[in-house]
């Protein structure tokens, strides 16, 4: 069941109307998600930061309920939002939910009954110098939190947790509740860049300077169901390879005969990929304009890694198989503001965190080379069993 979409309750999936989506974001930034989605085999993916759940598709299309754009841009709306907050101090906004709360009260009475943290904190990270469509990897990158764990090799590899050196640390909700983005507050110092939000679930450090193929049997503890109905689903998994700390060695190559399981359980070929010579540290050594490695046609996430292999011997550098599941894109139409996000009030989704998550973020195919610093938080709530 490829690229599965699930309504939420009074939903539309109708197509956004393109001239508001680009007054509101910007048609430049408009353009950068759409073409960064094209392939895309999972479900569609949330734009956490646009107002109405609005989800981007593989084929780049954007779905769903958006009523902002008539004759104001994002930066209009943050103005408006400061101004409500000076003259109001930050009245609530009533709207609709229908995941994890009954109700938009229901969350509020959660938050305000001990209910709510903050993972990780503050978190403020520095961004590399990167190369114009390719995406960046920000988890070996600080100071706050500090530089992310690096994965264990082959073939355990690790099944990354919020414990972890890196991680942005919170409390498993008890009780059978489950934990819920409800906000964030970030701001970012160059414009048009745009982060994925996502669950970081496992990562493996290949052995390099050789052809042979290398055995994975480390599994991610996370997103692991076969049913598609499950939140815990394993459709939208998606691989990438990333290069760690040690840049690599200008030697051509392509990621050959790399194997996983699929949603299914079943066992699959990635196509080949195509690497780069002379890749720089923190980047996907994927082509230009692609952040996910594709997977056989038909499938729509990825279980496991099960095999690595590189064409070439490449002399030297770190090279990291990773799976991830995301949780939403946010966008940057504007600069040095924080800009306030709110994914309960403002439209529906509020994404889950799984017990022990490991949240981390792509710079998905920057839209300049110029290094970014994100600062900001997140606000979580659990929702009642």
């Amino acid at each position: 069941m490829r690229g599965v979409i699930r309504k939420q309750r009074g939903e539309t999936l109708r197509s956004v109307h393109s001239d508001r989506l680009e007054r509101w974001l910007g048609a430049e930034k408009v353009a950068h998600i759409s073409r960064s989605m094209r392939g895309w085999y999972g479900p569609p993916i949330h734009l956490i930061d646009v107002p109405g759940s609005v989800r981007v598709c593989g084929d780049g299309d954007f779905i769903g309920p958006f009523e902002r754009g008539y004759a104001a841009s994002a930066m209009d709306a943050l103005r408006e939002h400061l101004q409500r907050l000076w003259r109001a101090g930050g009245r609530v906004q009533y709207g609709c939910a229908d995941v994890g709360f009954a109700s938009i009260s229901d969350a509020l009475l959660r938050a305000s009954s001990g209910f709510s943290q903050k993972p990780g904190g503050m978190f403020n990270t520095v961004g590399p110098t990167g190369v114009v469509g390719v995406t960046t990897s920000l988890h070996k990158l600080g100071p706050q939190p500090i530089a992310g764990v690096a994965a264990a090799a082959a073939p355990g590899g690790t099944a990354f947790v919020d414990t972890d050196t890196g991680g942005m640390i919170f409390t498993n909700p008890s009780g059978g509740a489950t934990l819920h983005l409800v906000g964030a507050d970030v701001s970012a110092s160059v414009i048009n860049n745009t982060l994925l939000c996502y669950d970081r679930i496992f990562g493996v450090l290949k052995a390099m300077a050789s052809t042979a193929t290398q055995a994975v049997t480390g599994v991610p503890t996370r997103y692991q169901s076969t049913t598609n109905t499950n939140p815990d689903y394993i459709g939208g998994n998606f691989g990438f390879v990333e290069v760690g700390l040690t840049a690599l060695a200008a030697t051509a190559h392509n990621w050959t005969v790399c194997t996983y399981l699929d949603q299914a359980n079943a066992a699959s070929t990635l196509p080949s990929l195509t690497g780069n010579s002379g890749a720089i540290t923190h980047r996907l050594d994927h082509p230009v304009q692609r952040w996910f490695a594709p997977l056989e046609a038909g499938d729509v996430g990825m279980k496991a890694w099960t095999q690595m292999q590189c064409s070439a011997s490449v002399a030297t550098g770190l090279i990291n198989f990773v799976i991830g599941h995301p949780l939403g894109f946010m966008s940057f139409p504007v600069i040095n503001s924080v800009l306030p996000f709110d994914w309960l009030t403002n439209r529906d989704q509020a994404p889950r965190i799984f017990d022990d998550a490991y949240i981390a973020f792509l710079e998905i195919n920057k839209p300049a080379t110029t290094a970014t610093t994100y600062t900001g938080q997140l606000h979580a709530t659990s929702a009642a069993a």
